[in-house]
């Protein structure tokens, strides 16, 4: 993805050499889980866009499904494109730029949707720890406001990495860096503040239900740092001429394509039983747990006291 054409010359050394039937497999697994992924986010598009009331989280988990479908399209075109490229031994400058490219607008769109679960992690914290500033004094369109700030800050970043990869003396250093940075900044302490939270509203002195927004922020959230954690490190190890960097981003794909499963599960979750349509469970998950908990959140006392 940043060596440049030496490395597309490692990984084809001779075009038509004997087919690699393994990595057939791999790629057509890679783009049945993409087909999947597709599929639900386009699910949760339509649920959340047309058929749902809107809310502050819906606005997170509408520009979340974007970005993992934008992913999950770009990484459906390159599987496909390097299959028939495979197959019919064609292996251009336009078709190594066509990759190129997309690969790019394939970051692109992953940090966004790090980026995003990350706004949506803190704000679940701040519903929980400061509940009253939250209720009386959070900004009533703060989350479409974040969501164009992520975009952008996410479009700021990748320019960073190819200023980094272009025009920097020690390329692999800067570029290793900057992602480690990224991944703990917008990976491993939103996993770590979720845990936090989880283990408060659960051992505390006023023990309750994390309620079932909570438990799907987490669980994104730590799927994203089990499975964007390779492509970290084949990142940090500039290593993108081996079947490591197509494992990553098989179980990056795979990220990107959980979290409508995620959605599914957790609202219809009832005592441990799974039965209700797809509508009331995402009813379930956003429209009654984003306003029944906020409100159980905030102290008798202190909505007396505000209202006064």
């Amino acid at each position: 993805m940043t060596a440049g054409s030496a490395d597309w010359e490692k990984i084809h050394p001779n075009e038509c050499a004997s087919p690699n039937y393994a990595y057939y497999v791999i790629l057509g697994g890679f783009s049945c889980i993409c087909l999947c992924g597709l599929v639900g986010n386009v699910v949760v598009l339509w649920l959340l866009g047309f058929r749902m009331k809107r809310n502050p989280f819906t606005v997170y988990v509408l520009n979340l499904a974007i970005a993992d479908f934008s992913l999950l399209l770009i990484l459906l075109l390159f599987s496909t494109t390097f299959i028939i490229a495979e197959v019919n031994c064609i292996f251009s400058d336009d078709l190594f730029l066509s990759l190129y490219f997309s690969l790019w607008v394939f970051l692109f769109c992953y940090f966004a949707g790090m980026y995003l679960l990350t706004a949506m992690s803190v704000e679940r914290c701040l519903a929980v720890w400061f509940p009253v500033w939250y209720r009386c004094h959070r900004p009533k369109h703060l989350s479409g406001i974040l969501c164009g700030v992520i975009w952008a800050l996410a479009a700021l970043f990748l320019l960073l990495l190819f200023l980094a990869r272009s025009f920097t003396e020690s390329t692999g250093k800067v570029f290793s860096v900057l992602n480690i940075v990224n991944f703990v900044l917008f990976s491993f302490i939103p996993l770590l503040s979720n845990l936090a939270l989880f283990i408060k509203l659960r051992c505390g002195s006023q023990r309750r239900h994390p309620g079932k927004l909570y438990v799907a922020v987490l669980l994104s959230v730590l799927f994203l740092f089990i499975f964007g954690l390779p492509f970290t490190v084949s990142n940090f190890l500039l290593d993108f001429t081996t079947g490591f960097f197509v494992i990553s981003l098989l179980l990056t794909s795979l990220n990107s394509s959980i979290n409508p499963l995620l959605y599914l599960l957790v609202g219809s979750c009832q005592q441990c039983c799974f039965q209700c349509s797809v509508k009331v469970a995402f009813q379930r998950l956003f429209e009654e747990e984003a306003t029944s908990e906020e409100r159980s959140q905030v102290p008798a006392d202190a909505v007396m006291e505000t209202s006064v």
